[in-house]
């Protein structure tokens, strides 16, 4: 082979790449099919990883106001209302609406004795909580002792969870309902 010859056919090889720079159209709609299927099996899981990440506020402010109630009940003898809890819990956040309600003190007889903590979803893909305090009179010994529960209901949505049963002496309340049992 010629020498010019070579260096012309390097020459055009060399030009013809530098003139072949970028991406075909093919291989762009390749790629973008590729990140839409990653997204859409990425995405549910990262939803559904969000609400957890939420509903993990309800549990921990519902059990707070519960163990608030159990402390309340031991300082004063009785059960206190939300704003007197002083747990440091908010009524409202951006996911739940949180409240409380006692019952009126009843010496005769120990299970009429209880407190409920609410947390209300205010969104429709978040699960509500209650829980539920009541008191435990062991007659052997006459002390008093108390009982939490912590139920979570059975679906979504910004329906108040059914009210924890009385249970019995040694478990304590009992979820019911469409909810179930989450802590004590």
């Amino acid at each position: 082979m010629k020498s010019e010859f070579k260096t012309k056919l390097i020459q055009h090889m060399l030009n013809k790449k530098n003139g072949e720079k970028g991406f075909t159209l093919i291989e762009l709609l390749v790629v973008i099919i590729i990140i839409g299927i990653l997204a859409a099996i990425a995405l549910p899981s990262f939803l559904s990883q969000s609400n957890k990440a939420k509903q993990s506020e309800a549990k921990t402010y519902t059990g707070t106001l519960n163990k608030g109630q159990q402390a309340y009940y031991t300082e004063k003898g009785r059960f206190g209302a939300f704003d007197v809890l002083g747990v440091g819990v908010k009524a409202t956040t951006t996911n739940y609406t949180y409240s409380t309600s006692a019952s009126t003190y009843d010496n005769t007889n120990a299970t009429n004795n209880f407190a409920i903590s609410t947390a209300l979803a205010q969104n429709v893909a978040l699960r509500g909580y209650i829980g539920r305090v009541q008191l435990n009179i062991v007659s052997s010994t006459s002390d008093v002792t108390s009982f939490a529960t912590l139920c979570e209901a059975n679906i979504a949505g910004s329906v108040a969870p059914a009210t924890p049963n009385v249970g019995n002496n040694t478990t304590g309340p009992d979820c019911t309902g469409n909810t179930i049992l989450v802590g004590i």
